[in-house]
């Protein structure tokens, strides 16, 4: 079993995971807020990875080698990937919808390629690119809905901007909370940077569990420190809904594994390339939604050929 086989092996076990991680969020937001479930679902990315992690050692009892580039490494991730990736994404569909939101992340991919090719001189060739092109193309079809950016989102989403803001700062922050393109750009920026640590750290320190574990404690420490409503939280956890709060914790357990898959892949293939397959989860997640939630997700005539290009653009990177 050749190193390129596995790499693509572990992306597309992430991909599936990723992909159930979105239709358990599907169904959970509808019982629990956003922001505590993603409390819930970060807390469960800690515990799971840390639980991963002890198994590691009983099997490996020679421990680890510590590493303390790759350590930074995984902890910049966490801050980037799990703490201000999500953070963008999530702003971005709260106040402007799922569908003007998921269509930015499309460009992860392309900010990973650029940012590993200026950080680690990674090349890829021209079937690569052009791999590239069709499935960013074909998730673009997936993704886009017509009329998306031309609607309005509804003005009781958007918080109106002060007339006479108190500083420059905060004119900034109102500007970039009522953006879709910086909400979204930015989204795609962070998670691009935080793959690039993630692929930078596992080169260097082997250890995709370990790397898992500390960039979802990094996340969720930055999550407690800097989210507003804290008490909130902590008592919205005592009063939550059960099964809202389970399928919030089976999600962190699916985005923690696939994270860890995903790490382990970026060792044996290019960074570019890994993230683009773990990114494919339109491909998987828009008829397995038409066929459990029934006519709640639209599938028309765009969607198929949008994933037909997707798989055809997977299909010349694995076989170029």
């Amino acid at each position: 079993m050749s190193d390129a086989f596995v790499g693509y092996l572990l992306a597309v076990v992430a991909l599936v995971l990723f992909s159930l991680g979105i239709l358990l969020a599907k169904v959970a937001s509808s019982r629990i807020s956003l922001s505590l479930g993603f409390l819930i679902a970060v807390t469960s990315n800690v515990l799971f990875s840390a639980l991963a992690f002890g198994v590691q050692l009983l099997l490996h009892p020679e421990g680890v080698q510590w590493n303390g580039r790759g350590f930074m490494l995984f902890a910049l991730a966490g801050a980037f990937s799990t703490y201000l990736g999500r953070w963008f994404f999530y702003e971005a569909v709260v106040r402007f919808g799922p569908s003007r939101a998921s269509v930015f992340q499309v460009s992860s991919p392309l900010f990973t390629a650029i940012i590993a090719w200026l950080w680690l001189g990674e090349n890829l060739t021209i079937l690569m690119v052009a791999g590239m092109a069709l499935t960013i193309g074909g998730l673009v079809l997936v993704s886009y809905k017509p009329g998306a950016f031309s609607a309005t989102p509804a003005a009781s989403a958007i918080p109106a901007i002060p007339v006479k803001p108190a500083n420059a700062f905060q004119n900034l922050h109102q500007f970039l909370l009522q953006s879709v393109l910086m909400l979204g750009l930015g989204s795609s920026l962070a998670y691009a940077i935080g793959n690039v640590m993630r692929g930078s750290g596992v080169r260097v320190w082997n250890e995709p569990i370990l790397g898992a574990l500390v960039g979802a404690l990094i996340g969720l420490a930055l999550h407690v420190a800097f989210s507003s409503g804290r008490r909130e939280m902590l008592s919205g956890l005592r009063t939550a809904n059960r099964s809202g709060a389970l399928l919030y914790a089976l999600l962190g357990v699916c985005t923690i594994f696939a994270q860890m898959c995903a790490i382990g892949a970026m060792r044996y293939i290019p960074l570019s390339i890994a993230t683009l397959i773990t990114l494919c989860t339109p491909v998987l997640v828009f008829p397995l939604s038409h066929m459990l939630f029934k006519n709640s997700e639209n599938i028309n005539r765009a969607t198929l050929v949008g994933c037909a290009l997707a798989l055809l653009g997977i299909f010349i990177i694995v076989l170029r």
